[in-house]
């Protein structure tokens, strides 16, 4: 039989290693600046001024796309692949892909995501300018597009 100081000393010591293991347990990671804007050339599709919205949690990370581009015709909810091509400083490229988007109505702005992708602490991915940025399939039709300017504020930055 345990005596009582003898079992008060194992609950001290439980709830000891428990505050020590919550203290060293990994933590989600967070992306800075958590939104940005980056100018895109979508051809004969259009274009403008997109907004890329990102979150991490560890190595893994989303990345949202609402685009100046307006669909012509009602979109059902999940009927866009997208791929998304970030450039990351230092050489390299990270890329989000994903058939994930709201249902959009006609003349609706284009609303991507989330795309998933991997990151490393420490990435800074930034707009891509050697190739396509951004690539989106709908219905088939692929849409192409070019970034035009680097991210405002200024790149994501992954711990």
């Amino acid at each position: 039989m345990r005596s009582r100081s003898s079992l008060g000393t194992v609950s001290v010591l439980a709830g000891a290693l428990a505050a020590a293991g919550l203290a060293f347990a990994p933590t989600a990671g967070a992306v800075a600046p958590g939104s940005a804007t980056a100018t895109y050339d979508c051809g004969g599709w259009g274009g403008g001024t997109a907004t890329l919205t990102a979150t991490q949690s560890g190595t893994a990370a989303t990345i949202t796309v609402t685009s100046a581009v307006t669909t012509p015709i009602a979109v059902g909810a999940d009927q866009i692949g997208a791929t998304l091509t970030m450039a990351k400083a230092g050489g390299g490229t990270r890329t989000f892909t994903g058939k994930k988007n709201p249902a959009l109505s006609a003349g609706q702005s284009v609303v991507i995501g989330p795309l998933a992708g991997t990151v490393a602490s420490g990435d800074s991915l930034n707009s891509f300018f050697a190739g396509v940025a951004l690539k989106m399939v709908i219905f088939g039709i692929t849409v192409n597009c070019d970034a035009v300017t680097s991210q405002s504020p200024g790149p994501f930055v992954f711990s």
